[in-house]
């Protein structure tokens, strides 16, 4: 189970820190909080923590759907009877 999870969470993990890099080089979290929760009082290391958690949510989420699609068929059909 800590090898699935790991297999899961790690590669997500790297993902996110780049995704993070990539989108905060562009978008200014506080020029976000304006726009989006201006009556929300976060500074930008708050911001910065928010987006690189919600990148590694949306990249495991995508790591997860990939490792369930590519699970054996043989393991969910093994009480069907052959024809």
């Amino acid at each position: 189970m800590a090898q699935r999870l790991g297999a899961i969470l790690w590669p997500s993990f790297f993902a996110a820190g780049v995704a993070t890099m990539v989108f905060f080089a562009f978008v200014d979290p506080l020029a976000l909080r304006d726009m989006t929760f201006p009556e929300v009082a976060i500074t930008r290391s708050m911001g910065y923590t928010i987006g690189f958690f919600m990148f590694w949510l949306a990249t495991a989420s995508a790591s997860l759907f990939t490792w369930l699609l590519l699970r054996p068929a043989s393991r969910f059909n093994k009480s069907l009877p052959l024809e």
